[in-house]
């Protein structure tokens, strides 16, 4: 009898953990689609910059070696190191040419933009799961999925436009994201 007994609550443990590992999968599954989902809709409508658009590839490429043509065509002209010279030999020291300067200066502009709206558009999104996540009743698991998508997407809209980001922005986007975390711990995983 005891047998029974201990064999019929192993079986109730043993379906206990597998109904947390699923809905531990579907909680992970949905924060990583609904991120998924929104960075493939924002690349579907709004398209990101591409630095051939900008400084297209030539297939025959001459080298200049003359100040004001390298200017002319939007280059940027490098004099050489007069420290250098024994290296180029008795005939002279050449400058270069970087001939990309201008049109990768605007491709940086574009690529900018582009990062600081993809941003925009990440955390008014991860807001929203949050939001949603925060208020849905009917199912934990899918609210905490959304608030975990929330946090991703908080997160991975913060990476992209981080490197350009002003200091003070930075302190708001990540006091706006631990505020939000401390609200979904507190309204979820409060001590009852």
């Amino acid at each position: 009898m005891e047998n029974d007994k201990l064999s019929v609550g192993t079986g109730e443990e043993s379906v206990k953990r597998s109904n947390a590992l699923v809905r531990a999968a579907v909680l992970v599954g949905v924060a990583i689609l609904l991120n998924v989902f929104l960075a493939y809709l924002v690349r579907v409508f709004y398209l990101e910059p591409i630095f051939t658009d900008f400084c297209p590839e030539r297939q025959v490429v001459e080298s200049i070696a003359d100040r004001e043509k390298c200017v002319s065509v939007g280059g940027q002209w490098t004099e050489p190191d007069p420290s250098q010279s024994a290296l180029y030999g008795k005939e002279g020291v050449f400058g270069s040419c970087n001939e990309q300067f201008s049109c990768a200066k605007d491709f940086e502009k574009a690529d900018a933009l582009y990062a600081r709206n993809l941003f925009i558009v990440f955390v008014i999104a991860g807001a929203s799961f949050l939001l949603g996540g925060a208020f849905l009743v009917g199912s934990r698991t899918v609210s905490s999925g959304l608030s975990l998508g929330g946090v991703f997407a908080l997160l991975f809209g913060s990476l992209r436009y981080w490197s350009d980001m002003d200091d003070r922005l930075r302190v708001v986007v990540s006091g706006f994201a631990l505020l939000s975390l401390l609200l979904i711990a507190w309204r979820r995983f409060r001590d009852e």
